[in-house]
């Protein structure tokens, strides 16, 4: 009989003694503790139990319902932060520690973190914030609709990746991120822009360009009054001078010009863009 760390497990119980009872057979055993031993249950019934290692890293049986089961991904509240990670609230006796290094944003007490559940090096059970391989792929989405998904990591070369409804793997890529980007543990509203043949997906957090010129341009014009009536970037301007000042692609910044420009609002010149 194989016994399965961090996994529910329905097993035989093999003896009883003063102190629980063990389940397994003569080879293979764990105890479950007397606290937990349902009532007038005796050597050959099954109980379903889920399997950890307890303080002094002995394996042991639970009858208690965890919050996270191995390779799977849940939302969990971090119950305290200490010198070698964060202890999560996963249900059981034992809370669950995400070490420093399994950690991709800063993080405190009472934080809800999505994690999963993983054997470590030394055997024991711990969670990492690195879910990106635990996230289903696909689901019933279609390109265009809307979701919410929730912030996990930040990459510099992908991206934003993020998990709809805690769940689905999803990607915000780096050229959509500009302005004000998400942090790790933020929900954000985006829309589907694509779904790969792999079931991999593309978010876009910004509107379609036609409805997005109007708040661009209302952010536009907001950020000349605040620099006194003028900005120096035109259509001529470098990209990222354009992006590191408005947080708009130049494409962005030349149609919400454009509108103002049409408004009279504003005039444009070689040397910049000034209010009217």
């Amino acid at each position: 009989m194989t016994l399965e760390l961090g996994k529910k497990q329905t097993l035989p119980v093999y003896k009883t003694v003063d102190f629980g009872i063990y389940l397994g057979d003569e080879t293979d055993r764990v105890l479950l503790p007397a606290a937990q031993v349902p009532e007038n249950t005796k050597v050959g019934d099954e109980l379903e139990v889920f399997l950890y290692k307890d303080s002094d890293d002995r394996l042991i049986a639970t009858t208690r319902e965890p919050k996270l089961e191995l390779g799977k991904v849940a939302l969990l509240t971090v119950k305290d932060m200490t010198k070698i990670g964060a202890f999560l609230d996963w249900g059981l006796e034992r809370d669950l520690l995400l070490p420093f290094r399994e950690m991709t944003g800063e993080i405190n007490a009472g934080d809800s973190v999505l994690a999963a559940l993983y054997v470590d090096k030394s055997g024991r059970l711990a969670a990492t914030m690195k879910v990106y391989h635990y996230l289903e792929k696909g689901g019933s989405f279609k390109k265009e609709q809307e979701v919410t998904g929730r912030v996990y990591e930040i990459s510099d070369n992908f991206g934003a990746f993020v998990a709809i409804d805690d769940r689905y793997s999803a990607l915000i890529p780096t050229k959509q991120l500009f302005g004000n980007p998400p942090k790790v543990g933020d929900i954000i509203k985006a829309r589907v822009t694509a779904i790969k043949a792999d079931g991999k997906i593309d978010l876009a957090i910004r509107e379609k360009a036609y409805l997005q010129m109007d708040s661009d341009a209302e952010r536009l014009l907001d950020l000349i009054k605040k620099a006194g009536g003028a900005l120096e970037i035109g259509d001529k301007s470098d990209p990222e001078q354009i992006r590191a000042i408005t947080g708009m692609s130049k494409n962005e910044f030349k149609r919400a010009a454009g509108r103002l420009y049409k408004e009279k609002k504003v005039e444009i010149g070689s040397d910049g863009i000034r209010l009217v």
